[in-house]
C-alpha cells in the first residue's frame, strides 16, 4: 500500500466520482462490456475525464476498446464491427484462436514523469482473441523479448494501453504513475 493512494472498482456510473487514474480492465466480452459502458453512461464520464487529461490505462479488453474499432468477422464475440472509444489511434480484430502465452520485455525509451521507466523490464501474461494494429499515431511503449511490440499511449502520454496482464506488479510503474497522479 501507499499512504494517500487507493484503489476502488466502480460498477455504477455514481460511484466514479473524480478519478486521478482509470484503468478499463480485461474482460472476457470487450465488445459486450463496451456496449455497457455507453449504456450505463460509464464510457461518457472516462471520455470526459480523459478530456480533462486524467490518465486513462487499458489492460486487455480495457486497451481494446481505448482504440478507434473492433472487428469480429468470426463472431467470437458479438460479430460485425464497433466503434470504440476512440482515446488510442488503434484498432483491433478479433480472431478465432485465443492467444495464451507469458512474456518479457522493456519500455522504450519515454520522456517526462515516465523517463525513469525506460529500458525497465517487464512481464506478464498476454490472454485474449485477435490483435491491436497501430494506426500510425500511437507510441510504441514496451519492446517484447520475442519482437513484438505490447503497449501503446498516445503523443501526449495522457492515454496507455497493453496486452500485459500484471503490468501492474512492477513496482517502477505504479511509482511513476504515483508520481504522475500526485504532481
Amino acid at each position: 500500500p501507499i499512504p494517500g493512494v487507493s484503489v476502488r472498482y466502480v460498477s455504477r456510473l455514481s460511484e466514479l466520482g473524480r478519478p486521478d487514474l482509470i484503468v478499463l480492465p480485461g474482460t472476457k466480452n470487450t465488445m459486450g462490456d463496451l456496449i455497457w459502458m455507453r449504456e450505463s453512461g460509464m464510457e461518457a464520464a472516462v471520455l470526459k475525464e480523459a478530456s480533462r487529461g486524467k490518465l486513462i490505462f487499458g489492460v486487455c479488453g480495457g486497451y481494446q476498446m481505448l482504440g478507434e474499432t473492433l472487428s469480429d468477422p468470426h463472431g467470437v464475440e458479438n460479430g460485425g464491427s464497433m466503434k470504440g472509444m476512440g482515446l488510442l489511434p488503434m484498432e483491433t480484430v478479433f480472431a478465432e484462436k485465443k492467444t495464451r502465452t507469458r512474456v518479457q520485455g522493456h519500455f522504450g525509451e519515454l520522456s517526462g514523469v515516465f523517463a525513469p521507466l525506460s529500458g525497465t523490464e517487464v512481464e506478464g501474461y498476454e490472454i485474449h482473441m485477435g490483435t491491436t494494429e497501430n494506426l500510425g499515431e500511437a507510441i510504441p511503449m514496451i519492446a517484447l523479448e520475442d519482437g513484438r511490440t505490447d503497449a501503446y499511449m498516445t503523443k501526449d502520454g495522457r492515454v496507455w494501453g497493453s496486452y500485459l496482464h500484471g503490468i501492474f506488479d512492477n513496482e517502477d510503474l505504479v511509482f511513476a504513475l504515483v508520481q504522475d497522479i500526485m504532481k
